[in-house]
């Protein structure tokens, strides 16, 4: 009696790379896509069963991945081959051919073996088979290798004497499934169920008994594995330490996942640093203690700086007093440090250090900074003066936009640019509008950014942005692909906000004029106006698509080359009201089919004026004419008032004129004289329905 075959083994699959420490900031990612890379590759082998899940750890000296439901062999399935039709595998006398005794013999089976199928060609030969599952065993070190090449990692590093390459040294690996070690090399270290707690305050080799424990027993060992609970862990002392100090974190996120790939076992301490330093713009302290030291800092309940800070250490103790001190003995310095440049950087007015520009390159074809600020300056009293402002303060707040960039502080930590001009300009006692506009032109920053926020920093932002975009547009520089060296794509989004959100009434195409016209001829710029205003209007577009427009909303609006962008959310807002309206779908499509109409006409070389009353012979042409002339009367007038909602719903009334027209009149005749006026009276149609928006562009495709 033949024996039954016994199902495969399944257990959880555990694989750990042990290694020197991992780069902080790219260590979530590098943990998440070694597990996503290596659930697929025994989900293509046949390996996983329907509910397998993969988890992902990652610490400063680990990654690793626990799949659940994996079996040691995958299953046996059904592999079908096709060979020649039967009318080419039997000769006359149902005799095998070469073509059919060929297949076979790639098959390694005799044409007995073989079967047949109807298909839609006719009846063909097939063979079918079992394919046995392949082993999790042999495959799984080739399946670890791959995904740790799939691992996006931008700088890689040897050791040792081996060719091994990854972005740290790594010194273990762990491969088991269930309670089984399963052999393999990779990146040159021979797999084993052992493992390491806590550097200093865990055991230094763990010995694993089953896959499924790795977790927990790494918790015995002071490890927190788990990225997740590590942050939850870290976020939930932190908060509990800022709120027994009656203070708070300000914005501390990005900070939270940085230090969680820092420690394996978080414990929060309260540190402190002399209140003195508190004269020192709380800007570059708090740049000081997040972005170098890693601190958390706190600040009272106005917002204002606390001299007491939080420290995440990676290790948990009693007597934390020598953490304590010894973090405040390292900030101490650093601290010195901000108060020599800020103390050093006032003995300097700024508009003492603006023609030291003149020796600092902006770009090698658009000259120092001393000649960006000048043009940049030139740009901003024209924008002021158009809005009304006073240009005599922009031009001020210009001229020393990029003085700071050549200060103690700002050398030091370039991230405060602006933000310490601020400071310098209110201690050398320049208007406060200036003062705002030095640190406020270089906002928006990011997506989300707060705008500047008086009429003078708002000339000298739109100014900066776009004699950027111009001068490096007309030196070629444009942005490829996802290359943007210059974020002028960022640069192009401000310039898109500040026009929509502040309604400022300036016309895109003068701006980009005047932005290429502070360029002296022998810059040598190319004529790149209609590219650059081209791409400023691509930046409106996924700006809109963001704020919540459809795609077709957005291009009835923008295929109209808009240049008053202020204009464009009113515009947006009068489509959505139209297509409200019963009649919208109908004028839609009707809009369409007269824009194919007339670019049919226009292909043939047909030549139209204004439609003659006189001219036209149906009573339904007539009575369109009559009804357009009558709703444009009305429409105009709104339009002139920037109700652009009711101009397009003065419209709504040409329905079961349009409908008429298209039911019974012919605009192709042969006739020229009435094929010209139709078709000009359909001209009129258009031109004077899709002032504010094109209306085809809202038809639905059927």
């Amino acid at each position: 009696m033949a024996q039954k075959k016994t199902a495969p083994a399944v257990d959880t699959l555990l694989v750990e790379l042990l290694t020197e420490e991992l780069p902080p900031k790219a260590l979530k990612g590098l943990s998440e896509t070694f597990a996503q890379a290596l659930l697929s590759n025994l989900k293509q082998r046949g390996l996983l069963e329907e509910d397998s899940k993969a988890h992902a750890f990652a610490t400063p000296r680990r990654l690793a991945a626990s799949i659940t439901n994996v079996l040691t062999q995958g299953l046996d399935k059904p592999v079908e081959s096709t060979g020649p039709s039967v009318k080419v595998g039997l000769d006359a006398e149902g005799k095998p051919t070469q073509a059919l005794l060929g297949f076979a013999r790639k098959q390694g089976v005799e044409v007995s073996q073989l079967g047949r199928q109807s298909t839609s060609k006719g009846d063909v030969f097939v063979y079918r088979t079992l394919a046995r599952g392949g082993y999790l065993d042999t495959g799984l070190e080739s399946d670890v290798q791959d995904a740790v090449r799939r691992l996006p990692i931008p700088k890689i590093m040897r050791w040792a004497d081996g060719d091994a390459e990854f972005v740290r040294p790594v010194h273990g690996l762990v491969m088991m499934h269930g309670k089984r070690t399963v052999a393999g090399s990779v990146l040159g270290i021979t797999s084993s169920n052992v493992t390491a707690g806590h550097r200093f305050m865990g055991l230094s080799s763990i010995r694993l008994n089953d896959a499924d424990a790795y977790e927990s027993l790494l918790r015995k060992n002071n490890v927190i594995a788990d990225f997740a609970a590590r942050r939850a862990e870290i976020d939930e002392q932190l908060q509990a330490a800022a709120k027994r100090q009656g203070a708070s974190l300000g914005d501390y996120e990005e900070l939270l996942d940085e230090v969680t790939a820092l420690v394996e076992l978080p414990a929060v301490y309260v540190c402190g640093f002399d209140r003195s330093f508190l004269d020192i713009p709380q800007e570059c302290l708090i740049l000081t203690m997040r972005q170098h030291q890693k601190y958390f800092p706190l600040f009272a309940r106005d917002g204002k700086l606390l001299p007491k800070f939080l420290v995440v250490s990676n290790m948990r103790v009693k007597d934390p007093r020598a953490i304590v001190s010894g973090n405040e003995r390292v900030v101490r310095p650093r601290l010195d440090d901000a108060r020599f440049f800020f103390d050093q950087d006032r003995k300097v007015r700024l508009e003492e250090r603006v023609p030291q520009l003149a020796n600092v390159v902006f770009h090698n074809k658009l000259g120092s900074q001393l000649e960006r600020v000048e043009r940049i300056q030139l740009l901003a009293g024209q924008i002021t003066r158009d809005l009304g402002a006073d240009a005599a303060l922009s031009e001020r707040a210009a001229w020393l936009s990029k003085a700071d960039l050549l200060t103690g502080m700002v050398g030091e930590f370039p991230e405060l640019q602006g933000i310490m001009g601020r400071y310098y300009a209110q201690h050398d006692g320049e208007p406060a509008q200036v003062a705002d506009a030095v640190e406020q032109h270089y906002r928006p920053r990011f997506a989300g950014d707060l705008l500047p926020e008086n009429p003078v920093a708002v000339a000298v932002a739109l100014a900066d942005k776009l004699y950027s975009l111009a001068g490096l547009f007309g030196v070629g520089q444009q942005p490829t692909g996802e290359k943007d060296p210059y974020a002028l794509r960022r640069a192009a989004l401000g310039v898109v906000r500040l026009l929509v959100e502040k309604k400022l009434a300036l016309p895109l195409d003068k701006l980009v004029g005047a932005s290429f016209g502070t360029f002296p001829k022998q810059a040598g710029l190319g004529d790149a106006h209609t590219d650059l205003q081209m791409f400023v209007l691509e930046r409106l577009r996924g700006y809109l698509r963001d704020a919540g427009y459809s795609a077709n909303e957005v291009e009835s609006v923008l295929s109209m080359n808009p240049t008053r962008l202020d204009q464009v959310p009113s515009q947006l807002a009068a489509v959505r009201a139209f297509m409200d309206l019963p009649e919208a779908a109908s004028l839609a499509s009707a809009n369409k089919r007269v824009a194919n109409i007339l670019r049919q006409a226009a292909s043939k070389g047909e030549s139209f004026g204004s439609a003659d009353r006189n001219a036209l012979t149906e009573k339904a042409e007539i009575a369109l004419l009559d009804s357009l002339n009558s709703a444009s009367s009305k429409a105009d007038a709104l339009f002139q008032r920037g109700d652009y909602a009711g101009y397009l719903k003065a419209f709504s009334v040409l329905k079961p004129a349009v409908d008429a027209f298209f039911d019974s009149v012919m605009v192709m005749v042969e006739q020229e004289s009435l094929r010209r006026n139709r078709l000009a009276l359909l001209a009129d149609l258009r031109e004077k329905m899709n002032r504010v928006a094109d209306i085809s562009k809202l038809a639905v495709e059927k």
